[in-house]
């Protein structure tokens, strides 16, 4: 046999078994490289979720397990405090602290004392645990709950530029939080405007009552003052300056204040063309005045409905040139109508009466009409009028409904369109020459009416609307505007 019979030729090695893989959790082709490495991502992000919702679970069963085993609340401890006083912590916890001996009952006492301190706005975290009780006197089960919470800063300065309510200002803020130790807050204001020519708060504010009302009942002192230009409707312009002390609780239902405000205000400024109305008005005019207002607020995203009402008495025995009763009311609704579209529907309305002879003061009267209110209407272009000048009413009503729309194609736009058609009337109001009775009645009829349409821009509670109105029915004496009108604000009609 040659060698060359004898050489063999070797066969190429084959596996035992072909490939019969094939994908059962979605996998991609080995050669997409991106797409392996982003399926390994969301697969262990998918086992991840797998595992802590299993954790939830059994953490959930094991506590429902034990919520009737012996864990009284041995003490309550709070750490990382810089500022704050214990006494206070002590007022705010203490009547959470109840009679419960179940493990149960703690959790509950844990979650109760964290709302509590959370509502104080003076801690930017509150992370409670629970522990073996380290007294001596302590019980078998007995718990210790341990509070970790970090104080937020103490001090906030804030300068900013903000168009709203038909002007345009250049403001700045300075904030002191937890001042003493329990939760008081002390804020500056200084502002300088279009038609405020500048303005400056002062606010004090201190919890009322910790431990009976926890943390819902707060006092206010403030100072104030501003200058305000009202050349453009009443060919003058007013300086004020006065304290106001304020009660202010919050119930289930909405929120109660009660104030007592000392201001003294003093009409100036005068133009050549300003009325004889608008000339024996300039004056200096005290006033002190006791008033309650009340605030339901139910909206979520804009949608829901607002309720408010205040009622103000100045004068007779509190003193001063103002002598008056006053009220007013307001309320608002947003529902969803048709697919992409919200329709809204507000109603406000007032009654000044006064108390002397004299009449009311050009400072305390109600002024309605401009783009916040009754569109296509000048600022304050309704009501009473001497020659150029605005000088307000005592009695009024206005009514709005507004349909606001999606643009096409454009839903997650925060441009939407806007369709409106809103009514009111401002009277003067004699009670020497007509009761209140007749005066409603003849308030209530021949309103001055517009309607229109534009486009609406949301700044989270603000607002900024370009819309083309007209009037329908107006009185001789309404100042309109036809055709292009901007509201920038906060509360419309």
């Amino acid at each position: 046999m040659n060698d060359d019979d004898e050489r063999l030729t070797a066969r190429p090695l084959r596996p035992p078994l072909g490939n019969t893989s094939a994908p059962r959790d979605g996998e991609p082709v080995e050669d997409e490289v991106e797409l392996v490495l982003k399926w390994q991502e969301e697969r262990v992000k998918r086992k991840l979720a797998g595992e802590y919702e299993s954790a939830v679970v059994r953490i959930a069963e094991l506590i429902n397990g034990n919520l009737d085993a012996p864990g009284r609340v041995s003490s309550v401890r709070v750490q990382g405090t810089v500022h704050t006083r214990p006494g206070f912590l002590q007022a705010l916890i203490a009547p959470h602290l109840g009679p419960g001996d179940t493990f149960g009952d703690a959790l509950h006492t844990t979650r109760s004392v964290v709302a509590a301190l959370s509502r104080t706005d003076i801690f930017s975290s509150v992370n409670p645990t629970l522990h073996q009780a380290s007294s001596p006197l302590a019980r078998r089960g007995d718990v210790d709950i341990l509070l970790n919470v970090v104080e937020r800063g103490r001090l906030f300065v804030k300068t900013s530029t903000e168009l709203g309510n038909g002007e345009g200002s250049a403001s700045a803020q300075g904030r002191m939080r937890n001042v003493f130790g329990g939760a008081e807050t002390l804020e500056a204001n200084v502002a300088f405007g279009t038609k405020t020519k500048h303005a400056f708060s002062a606010t004090f504010t201190t919890p009322v009552a910790v431990a009976r009302t926890q943390m819902r009942t707060h006092a206010e002192l403030t100072a104030f003052g501003m200058h305000r230009d009202n050349e453009a409707w009443a060919s003058s312009s007013e300086e004020l300056e006065g304290v106001r002390a304020t009660l202010r609780h919050a119930t289930r239902l909405g929120t109660h204040e009660f104030a007592y405000e000392l201001a003294q205000r003093h009409v100036c400024g005068l133009l050549p063309s300003a009325s004889l109305s608008i000339r024996e008005q300039a004056r200096t005019t005290l006033k002190s005045a006791l008033s309650h207002t009340f605030v339901h607020d139910a909206r979520v995203n804009q949608l829901g409905a607002l309720f408010k009402v205040s009622e103000e008495f100045a004068g007779a025995a509190l003193g001063g040139d103002a002598q008056h009763l006053k009220g007013e009311a307001s309320f608002s609704l947003a529902r969803p109508f048709l697919p992409g579209t919200v329709l809204s529907l507000s109603a406000r309305g007032g009654l000044l009466y006064p108390l002397s002879s004299r009449g009311s003061l050009f400072s305390d009267r109600f002024q309605l009409g401009g783009p916040l209110s009754v569109r296509s209407m000048r600022w304050n272009g309704l009501g009473p009028r001497d020659g150029p000048d605005a000088l307000g009413g005592d009695v009024y009503w206005a009514a709005g409904l507004s349909l606001m729309g999606d643009i096409p194609r454009k839903p997650h736009w925060p441009l939407k369109t806007h369709l409106f058609l809103n009514a009111g009337r401002l009277d003067a109001f004699d009670p020497a020459r007509r009761n209140v009775a007749d005066q409603l009645r003849e308030t209530l009829r021949s309103p001055s009416v517009t309607a229109g349409v534009g486009v609406v821009v949301h700044y989270g509670a603000a607002r900024a609307e370009i819309n083309f109105g007209v009037p329908l029915v107006a009185a001789s004496s309404d100042r309109v505007t036809k055709g292009l009108q901007v509201g920038i604000g906060l509360e419309f009609l």
